[in-house]
């Protein structure tokens, strides 16, 4: 065999492995959903049955009581609703303030702004479980404790988000504040109108990124909220697991209803989350 055929046959090996690990990958990812999605259809009696043999991937029945069960025995529309309003709040206003903050880092000359940088990225480093305690005793002397506004504000700004806006922002040519300055365009006009229009892609990747993080999140919710009125559905769902029954359909249907979302979110705007990370990848 010669040289080139060798070399053929070395990239083919190559690619063959790379796509089998991919593949890998992808099922490790996608089986344990697949497996709630179809737990979620089956008969209580028929979930741990079935578990471990061909039936928990082809069930010989298909039902939405669970789902129905779900809506009986908790107040799901109340907890989904919770969830929507403090994850759009969060991702909302986090984009205004933190693209704006990532662009006076960026563009903007003013003193201290070095250091001040360098503290943001410093925070980064800082994992929320090192600062919980203490901020839930400042939202506790504000009496904020189970409310919206402990869920929403403390997380509106954000360092990392700060950090991919202004990774993208450093990377635009300057031409383009230049000449909204020639038309007598001001500081924020030229953000609005100028900057903001071309970073889209940072833009849906930071709300993309908020969503999937705050959509999640167990730990701060589970220490400031009492009652079920301002409850998200993380919190919802460890509460639902302790109701008696017991009932595994009902869990995984609950499980399932409080995932879509966030796979609806992601596969809709994946192809500006890809192209938002290479451009702040390359661009940073």
């Amino acid at each position: 065999m010669n040289t080139s055929g060798i070399a053929r046959k070395r990239r083919w090996s190559g690619r063959a492995a790379g796509h089998a690990a991919l593949i890998v990958s992808v099922l490790l990812f996608i089986v344990p959903v697949l497996l709630m999605l179809i737990g979620s259809l089956k008969p209580d009696e028929r979930v741990l049955v079935e578990a471990g043999t061909i039936k928990a991937l082809w069930p010989d029945s298909v039902s939405l009581q669970n789902y129905a069960d779900v809506f009986r025995r908790a107040d799901f529309a109340r907890f989904l609703v919770n969830s929507l309003f403090i994850t759009g709040s969060i991702v909302s206003a986090g984009l205004l303030v933190n693209s704006l903050a990532g662009y006076a880092f960026a563009r903007l000359r003013w003193r201290g702004r070095t250091l001040l940088f360098n503290l943001v990225l410093a925070v980064m480093v800082v994992p929320f479980e090192a600062i919980a305690v203490p901020l839930f005793y400042q939202v506790s002397i504000l009496g904020l404790r189970d409310t919206y506004v402990a869920q929403i504000l403390p997380f509106i700004a954000n360092a990392f988000s700060i950090f991919l806006f202004y990774s993208f922002f450093i990377g635009l040519p300057r031409e383009l504040e230049e000449s909204a300055r020639v038309d007598g365009a001001g500081v924020l006009r030229t953000f609005f109108f100028i900057i903001a229009p071309n970073a889209r892609p940072v833009f849906a990747t930071v709300a993309i990124l908020s969503f999937l993080t705050w959509w999640g999140s167990y730990l701060w919710p589970l220490m400031v909220t009492i009652g079920p009125g301002v409850r998200p559905l993380p919190v919802a769902i460890a509460t639902f697991y302790t109701l008696p029954p017991l009932q595994w359909g009902d869990i995984l249907a609950f499980g399932t209803m409080m995932v879509m979302p966030v796979l609806v979110v992601f596969v809709a705007f994946q192809r500006w989350f890809v192209r938002g990370v290479a451009a702040s990848a390359v661009k940073g």
